[in-house]
């Protein structure tokens, strides 16, 4: 490591401990040649996640355009962006410990799915008339059908 104030690149490492929730490791750090102190941070290297489009092309992850789909299918509902933010870490964290290089498009679309079914039922549904490629209506009653099957029934009662 090369001192920040005179280049040298004899150093001791004085204390080390972990950060950013056990991401990266903390170096405090002393140089041989001028005395002086400075701290360095050690990360793994990301590798970058690639997906693989349906129609046979990769091309990396985009957290951005997967956010905006999202997005798009929880507009006007009472989702938060810090609940579209989580959707979306879980859904990245899910592709990077798949273990499959490159990931298909249609799991990412299958793991967002599983996720808007739990967080809202419009949202979920209108993510699925695109991802599912709805044509007709009995394209949207089949899926409303299945959502009914695995949703619990809403207590009428409370809205009273």
């Amino acid at each position: 490591m090369r001192c920040p104030y005179c280049s040298t690149e004899e150093d001791k490492v004085i204390d080390s401990r972990t950060a950013e929730d056990g991401r990266a490791i903390r170096r405090r750090r002393e140089c041989l040649g001028c005395g002086r102190r400075y701290t360095t941070f050690e990360r793994p290297e990301e590798v970058p996640l690639l997906i693989l489009k349906r129609s046979g092309a990769e091309e990396p992850f985009l957290r951005e355009k997967v956010t905006e789909g999202i997005r798009r299918a929880c507009k006007n509902r009472p989702v938060s962006e810090a609940e579209i933010s989580a959707v979306v870490d879980d859904v990245e964290e899910a592709m990077r410990l798949d273990g499959r290089r490159p990931v298909p498009s249609a799991e990412i679309g299958r793991e967002i799915l599983e996720r808007l079914r739990d967080l809202d039922d419009v949202a979920y549904l209108r993510f699925a008339s695109v991802y599912k490629d709805f044509q007709e209506l009995t394209d949207f009653e089949r899926e409303l059908g299945l959502l009914a099957k695995k949703s619990p029934p809403k207590n009428t009662e409370e809205r009273s």
